[in-house]
């Protein structure tokens, strides 16, 4: 009796898991290393696994991959690029050679897609598109496998099944972290949670909307409710925290070149209604294009430019989002599909509409979808730009105080160096007029570093998936974290990482850390490559200088920069690089951006090298804010047998010293 007890049982608990289970086919994929998201951080992540020996998949949603780095953003935020090492810093420099310079960080779309796939095709990934997650399985902490639907067909055909070792997920939503059960963060937390400033409700200056526009459908009358785009909902004091994220948009790529131009065009459903409140502030502004705008050229003599949010309405679709986060994929669809239609509205409108003055509407004018960037998607972007999802509550959460240089980290496996910056969060009524409200725009501090422990999931929710997108960090230091560059830079300390758990048998929170950290300093590239060799003028035990010489602080490489009258040519400096390894190296000098009134006519150089004292000369007024080469050298083992000097007696002017790099020619090829 007992025994058909328990089998009636345990029949009741099968037919229930059958009724509530996806159908699944009996094929698994197994690897060493599965990526969730083909973003920038996913490609790297996967290449690092790869280039470690491992087995790796990369599970992409959609149709491309790069993420934002090849969805439309461009100018790429940096803040600093002494922060960006590694396989990141390597594709701004493949970047350049692409555009037959040393590295570029301002880029056509089509270029970085070009190389994102070669990436995947030089290390032989195995890429699935169009699969999205549905299920994981974990045990005991351990994810399984994971079933992945047909993001194209969800209702037909059977899920896929990928079994790993070991689980990254690099996606902008966090949505394989989700399903594994790890806790996560939505929204702005009070700025007493973790003794911050700018966290919560903040009202700021910028994107903002000027005084006297009124918020309602017939102006001056409440009772016919608001216009679109206002939340109705009460401004909260400053610093108090709530579930809002803020604004996403597109990154548009447009062209001033008629020949690689195409118009904009009146979409479908058009409604002029959702830029009334901008048709309202432009009777209060003047009609720069710059207040509307943010338009940066991407840079590479193309006439193709990054077009970015500015102004109190513009590309940002300001409190449309919330539901984006923990919303299911048909939420999703429906909310990305409602920024397409709104940015492509407001681009007509813009160009279009009698309320726009003329004067701004012919600058529009003068732009038009760029023809051979997005070719596949009627030239508009591949990727919503998602600034803020989900952010992991892992082992270590980031905050400001991170970011300020208040509390240091003894775990480092990259940097940051962005200003804590978010967009707008929601658009209300203050006191009678409109007004957006989440702006923050905090620069001006050092690079800081990032803890290991910020992309570990809590070792009691799961022991083999790392976060390097979805970060552990509060809102604002997320500001700053969440730039295209550093997800790269944690992409590759995860794929590093989850290649050491899988050798040591052991949890990601395990790890030996020290192993990691020296693999990413002394194998940046992760091909036994002759590692780069850097000195800055920070590096006082590096350098040597006689005559007047004064310390200036700000954006320069690094975080300053050594400048001197030079009075009587009176002034030099020495960089005492350390040899490891004797090759011929690339000398670099790096050309701060300063005032053209401090910056010399000339500066002369004299390298010490194996082969005797050589000479070089720039022009730093050509080459600002970029590396300047100085030829080619070959240099000997150790410390002190190679000098590059600053000779202020030959040089014209002031002179100034920042940083020099010494870069092998064998990884230049």
């Amino acid at each position: 009796m007992i025994q058909k007890m328990i089998s009636s049982c345990l029949l009741l608990v099968c037919l229930f898991i059958s009724c509530n289970s996806h159908e699944t086919n009996g094929d698994i994929k197994k690897y060493d290393v599965c990526v969730y998201g083909g973003t920038a951080s996913g490609v790297i992540a996967a290449y690092s696994a790869k280039k470690m020996g491992k087995s790796v998949v990369i599970i992409e949603p959609g149709k491309y991959l790069g993420g934002m780095t090849t969805g439309g953003l461009g100018a790429t935020d940096i803040g600093n690029k002494f922060a960006i090492t590694g396989l990141a810093r390597k594709f701004y420099r493949d970047l350049g050679r692409y555009y037959g310079k040393f590295e570029q960080w301002r880029f056509a779309p089509s270029a970085a897609f070009k190389l994102m796939d070669q990436y995947v095709k030089d290390a032989n990934i195995d890429v699935i598109y169009y699969r999205r997650i549905v299920e994981a399985n974990v045990v005991n902490t351990v994810i399984k496998s994971i079933a992945l639907e047909d993001s194209r067909y969800p209702d037909e055909g059977e899920l896929l099944q990928i079994e790993a070792k070991q689980y990254i997920d690099c996606s902008y939503e966090g949505d394989l972290m989700a399903k594994s059960g790890v806790s996560y963060f939505i929204g702005r937390e009070d700025n007493g949670k973790y003794d911050e400033t700018l966290n919560g409700s903040q009202m700021s200056i910028w994107h903002q909307f000027p005084d006297g526009v009124d918020p309602y459908r017939v102006e001056g009358d409440p009772k016919s409710g608001l216009c679109w785009g206002i939340q109705n909902q009460k401004l909260n004091e400053i610093g108090k925290g709530d579930q809002l994220i803020q604004a996403y948009n597109f990154r548009l790529c447009l062209s001033d070149d008629k020949n690689n131009s195409r118009p904009f065009v009146k979409p479908d459903n058009y409604d002029p209604d959702k830029y009334e409140l901008l048709a309202r502030a432009m009777k209060k502004m003047d009609s720069n294009i710059a207040n509307y705008l943010l338009i940066k050229d991407v840079g590479v003599n193309e006439g193709k430019y990054d077009v970015n949010n500015k102004g109190p309405l513009s590309t940002d679709m300001i409190g449309m989002n919330y539901d984006y986060p923990d919303g299911n994929y048909e939420t999703r669809e429906r909310i990305w599909q409602e920024h397409v239609d709104y940015t492509k509205g407001l681009m007509y409108f813009l160009t279009h509409d009698e309320r726009v003055p003329i004067e701004l509407r012919n600058e529009v004018l003068k732009y038009g979808w760029a023809k051979d960037e997005f070719v596949d998607n009627g030239n508009f972007p591949t990727q919503l730009y998602i600034r803020e999802a989900r952010r992991m509550n892992g082992e270590y959460i980031m905050t400001q105080k991170n970011c300020m240089g208040e509390e240091s980290v003894g775990d480092a496996i990259g940097m940051a160096a962005y200003g804590m910056d978010s967009h707008n969060c929601q658009r209300v009524v203050v006191n009678g007029m409109v007004k957006n409200e989440g702006d923050v725009e905090y620069h001006g501090f050092q690079p800081y570093f990032i803890s290991y422990k910020s992309i570990t999931p809590k070792r009691e929710e799961c022991s083999n998936l790392l976060v390097p997108v979805c970060v552990s960090s509060s809102h604002i230091a997320y500001g700053s974290i969440r730039m295209e560059p550093v997800f790269m830079v944690l992409g590759q300390s995860a794929g590093v990482a989850a290649t050491l758990a899988i050798d040591q048998k052991c949890r990601v929170q395990e790890i030996d850390v020290t192993k990691l950290r020296n693999i990413l300093k002394d194998n940046p590239y992760l091909d036994g490559s002759i590692a780069e060799i850097l000195v800055d003028d920070a590096d006082i035990d590096k350098i040597s200088r006689s005559g007047g010489w004064s310390k200036q602080i700000g954006a320069h490489y690094k975080n300053s920069f050594l400048w001197s009258p030079n009075t009587g040519g009176s002034s030099h400096l020495s960089f005492k690089p350390v040899v490891k390894e004797a090759s011929v190296y690339e000398v670099y000098f790096y050309c701060t951006n300063i005032s053209d009134d401090s910056m010399p006519g000339k500066m002369v150089f004299e390298i010490q090298c194996k082969d005797g004292k050589k000479m070089a000369e720039i022009d730093p007024k050509l080459s600002k804010t970029s590396w300047v080469s100085l030829g080619k050298y070959s240099f000997e083992k150790g410390f002190g047998n190679s000098i590059i000097k600053i000779l202020g007696d030959a040089s014209t002017g002031p002179i100034f010293a920042d940083a020099i790099l010494l870069v092998p020619v064998e990884s230049d090829k």
